[in-house]
């Protein structure tokens, strides 16, 4: 569980960070900016989860593009979560602190979340030696 937690840290830190990238050079870009550091946030945390927390795991039938479109798929109800939280703390506070505040809020409970849907949809088999 620390493992997952610290990952999910790394993750929120590279979503973040593209995030403020994509802001600093168009800085009223606020869609794209969230769409980019939620891209970055996903192919950052697929890669850790399924090499250090799911290792050897993945869907039963599915190849590796196919586990990876069903840990995409279970993250669409987590980050609606997760832009909830961000984009009703920037229209309410209209300060990047507050959004930041937002979205990490939001991706905390996402993944707490995402972990158990991952556990019990994407990675369910342990993959062919």
């Amino acid at each position: 569980m620390l493992r997952y937690a610290a990952f999910a840290v790394l993750a929120i830190l590279a979503n973040l960070a593209a995030q403020r990238m994509l802001l600093a050079v168009f800085p009223n870009a606020y869609i794209p900016a969230l769409a980019g550091g939620t891209i970055i946030g996903l192919v950052v945390k697929y890669a850790l989860d399924r090499t250090w927390i799911f290792a050897g795991a993945a869907h039963a039938r599915a190849g590796q593009a196919g586990t990876f479109g069903l840990y995409a798929a279970t993250g669409v109800f987590t980050t609606l979560i997760f832009w909830g939280f961000e984009t009703v703390a920037w229209l309410v506070w209209q300060t990047h602190m507050a959004r930041e505040a937002g979205a990490v809020t939001g991706l905390v409970l996402g993944y707490a979340i995402k972990y158990q849907l991952d556990r019990r949809y994407v990675f369910t088999q342990p993959r062919p030696a």
